[in-house]
């Protein structure tokens, strides 16, 4: 999955806005509300009220990301029609990070509509794709069968891995750039990796640096002002219009995610066994995050020149004991 911020508006889940209504309480990976009451203020300083209650925030993205997909598979985006024609979606991060997967299995966690997925089977690699969105899924088929290549597609909540897997494991598990916002659960996403690793596989992602939540990304200033908490533990609403791959799609519905910091994402792989071998970070993006960003010739963002250096991008390889 992918996703930047340039189509959003967000606001706190632990209050409510004055025409909105509290959306509730819910911190951790509850689905849904499970507080008497609220006990939180948003920016706006609006006290929620009791008895309210929030949707389930898995199924709103589902929902979600269901309609993206259809909009983005015939997005310029994306451009369905050149990776068809063998246009390569696996960037150099990745592919240094993850290395020769040929004659390997790679299992790749929340693959969207699954290009980079059968990217990685281009590259030689026997790969297995795991998305929660019916409609990524069933165009991430399609793409197999037009491509002819060694995939397969399972859709399932990530947490349900495991079972649909029915023991097999995996050489490399790959996920990347917007994926773990999505989830409430690290400790779980973890565990995950961990029981679908081979003995001695590796785990790699690349991913949006969580430092840069704590910045107003809407800002045309050269040095982006703090706008947001970092150790913010309840569950994001975001409000959106469009995508990230189609914003004049005409997509408006309301999502959920969740801010993980730095230390919550190491420990949650650390403590399901896994071995970090690598942690690097990085002053470019895959996504232009802020609107001064400048593109550079190697495809990843910056910021422009004057603006310091921020950590953008981090990316961290772990491995199962042998």
């Amino acid at each position: 999955m992918r996703a930047c911020r340039s189509c959003r508006r967000r606001s706190s889940l632990h209050a409510r806005s004055p025409d909105s209504g509290c959306t509730g309480c819910a911190r951790q990976p509850a689905r849904s509300c499970g507080a008497d009451a609220c006990c939180g203020i948003l920016d706006g300083g609006i006290v929620a009220d009791e008895g309210d209650t929030v949707e389930d925030p898995i199924a709103a993205n589902r929902e979600l990301w269901n309609a993206w997909a259809d909009a983005h598979v015939g997005s310029e985006f994306y451009d369905t029609e050149g990776f068809l024609a063998g246009r390569e979606t696996i960037d150099q991060v990745e592919l240094e990070g993850v290395g020769d997967v040929a004659g390997k299995s790679l299992l790749h966690l929340q693959c969207h509509f699954g290009q980079t997925t059968l990217s990685w089977a281009r590259h030689g690699a026997s790969v297995v794709g795991v998305d929660f969105s019916e409609r990524g899924v069933a165009i991430a088929r399609e793409l197999t069968e037009q491509l002819e290549l060694d995939a397969r597609f399972i859709c399932c909540d990530i947490y349900d891995t495991l079972e649909h897997l029915e023991g097999e494991r995996f050489d490399v598990i790959f996920t990347s750039y917007g994926a773990i916002s999505w989830l409430p659960d690290l400790k779980r996403w973890a565990e995950v990796i961990a029981g679908a690793l081979k003995p001695g596989g590796r785990f790699f992602i690349a991913e949006h640096h969580p430092f840069l939540w704590m910045f107003d990304d809407y800002t045309e200033a050269l040095v982006p002002p703090f706008k947001y908490p970092y150790f913010d533990a309840n569950v994001l609403r975001w409000e959106e219009d469009g995508s990230y791959a189609a914003p004049d799609s005409g997509i408006k519905a309301t999502s959920y995610s969740w801010q993980h910091t730095f230390d919550e994402i190491v420990n949650s792989l650390v403590g399901a066994g896994l071995r970090i071998t690598s942690l690097r970070e990085y002053p470019y993006l895959a996504f232009q995050w802020f609107p001064t960003m400048v593109k550079g010739a190697d495809g990843f963002w910056r910021m422009p020149e004057g603006a310091p250096d921020l950590p953008l991008m981090y990316s961290i390889t772990a491995e199962a004991p042998e």
